[in-house]
């Protein structure tokens, strides 16, 4: 470990209380920075909570969030032990969102989000044609206070301050690099979790995470430098994704199927060098049918099920029985884990099989004209779901409108009788219970 001058030099050179966070002022992350480098671990898990709310607040990133990158980084390289995991956790989030910027199995569009975003100079010239179109006095004085707030650095649109950290993140990486041979397994997982989101800076980051795979005996990075390298390649890289396929231990065989199926979908010219779509559904299949790993990647906050529907999802276009791939998937659903940043992770995932699979109608047909696959699911999720998932936002999903959108029945006990299952107990004709009811008379 450095010193702790060492890896915050230059933080009392930045004007912290200019900046801002979640909180207001940012004055108080050099102090939150320099607990993080110090010697009492209690002191810095706190540290480290009040730093990560700050500047990585639900997913919104702020004016100081990019400033911190640089001391952060240099934790992680050479900080105390404890604090260099949390590090990399905070990096990985002030560069990528759980929900917004990132697509799993297909990556992250770069390309995408820096054409959506707005800068802070069109910010400021929108700001002045409205000041000079307006007349009331109360609508002036609130633009002039937005116009002074995006003038003093800070970001007014979402997207746009997200990319400042981002590219704050990505200008370290030829510094984070080393840490992929660091002795700390989990240091190396998360470094390679964190390359993954990169996709600009390929040319530099697939060669030293093709080199793990030949001496990684540690499972949970193997799997994850493996997903690495496949959010990241157009090709299989001399077969090394294909040979990991018939790797001993069950984590890294899912992870080769999975940057497999991501190379398939979104780079079909590479086809012609890859395992048959049989065999990567296969190993998909047989990840998915089973219990969830003791120790898992970070993808998908560690629901590596989930990950195994929508990469299951992906290759029934491409798969020669569809309705096989489908009863694949149903018997991964039932594994589904709630996490931190899906709570609904079952409604989530069968929004997205409802999406590929139906198609908009007023009523539905039969359930007796539908394909198999399309019956078992179906049967299935009426098994699965509870009445709280059908329940609207905000205590539970959307997918009332998700099933009536397809002509489905909206309901629990509606989509059980639909299907044929027992409904005891329930009346399928009863309408969807108002969240708000047991308030309303408080």
């Amino acid at each position: 470990m450095k010193r702790s001058d060492d890896l915050l030099a230059g933080l009392d050179d930045i004007n912290w209380a200019a900046l801002g966070h979640a909180y207001g002022s940012a004055e108080d992350v050099p102090g939150q920075l320099r607990t993080l480098c110090g010697p009492a671990q209690e002191a810095r898990e706190n540290a480290f909570r009040s730093l990560f709310g700050n500047i990585f607040h639900q997913g919104t990133r702020y004016s100081a969030s990019p400033y911190a990158v640089p001391f952060l980084t240099r934790i992680a390289v050479a900080g105390p032990a404890g604090a260099r995991v949390d590090a990399l956790r905070l990096l990985t989030r002030l560069a990528v969102d759980w929900h917004d910027e990132y697509d799993l199995p297909l990556g992250i569009n770069t390309a995408a989000w820096r054409a959506a975003a707005i800068s802070p100079e069109d910010t400021l010239r929108w700001y002045d044609a409205q000041i000079a179109a307006e007349t009331d006095e109360e609508q002036l004085k609130g633009l002039r206070e937005g116009r002074a707030y995006c003038a003093a650095g800070h970001p007014v649109d979402a997207r746009e301050g997200a990319l400042r950290s981002y590219d704050a993140v990505r200008a370290q990486l030829p510094v984070l690099l080393e840490l992929l041979g660091d002795q700390d397994p989990e240091i190396r997982a998360k470094t390679a979790y964190l390359l993954g989101w990169f996709p600009e800076e390929a040319a530099a980051t697939l060669p030293p995470l093709l080199a793990c795979l030949d001496g990684e005996r540690d499972p949970v990075c193997l799997a994850t430098v493996l997903v690495a390298v496949g959010l990241l390649a157009d090709h299989d890289p001399d077969g090394q994704l294909r040979h990991h396929l018939d790797h001993e231990h069950p984590l890294p065989r899912w992870a080769a199927a999975t940057a497999l199926t991501r190379l398939l979908v979104a780079h079909p010219v590479a086809e012609s060098g890859m395992p048959p779509v049989e065999r990567i559904a296969a190993e998909l299949a047989a990840f998915g049918a089973g219990a969830a790993p003791e120790s898992a990647t970070a993808h998908h906050a560690g629901d590596l099920h989930s990950y195994t529907v929508r990469s299951l999802q992906l290759l029934m276009g491409f798969a020669e029985d569809p309705n096989g791939v489908i009863r694949d998937i149903v018997r991964a659903l039932s594994h589904l884990e709630k996490t931190g940043v899906v709570p609904h992770p079952l409604a989530a995932r069968t929004a997205n099989l409802l999406e590929a699979l139906f198609d908009p109608a007023d009523t539905a047909p039969a359930f007796a004209e539908l394909s198999p696959g399309r019956r078992e699911l179906l049967r299935a999720l009426a098994e699965l779901l509870t009445a709280e998932d059908f329940q609207s936002l905000p205590f539970g999903s959307d997918l009332h409108e998700r099933f009536t959108q397809y002509g489905l029945p909206g309901t629990r006990p509606a989509l059980r009788a639909y299907v044929g299952l027992s409904t005891e107990g329930e009346d399928p004709s009863s309408p969807l219970p108002d969240p708000w009811e047991p308030f309303r008379n408080h």
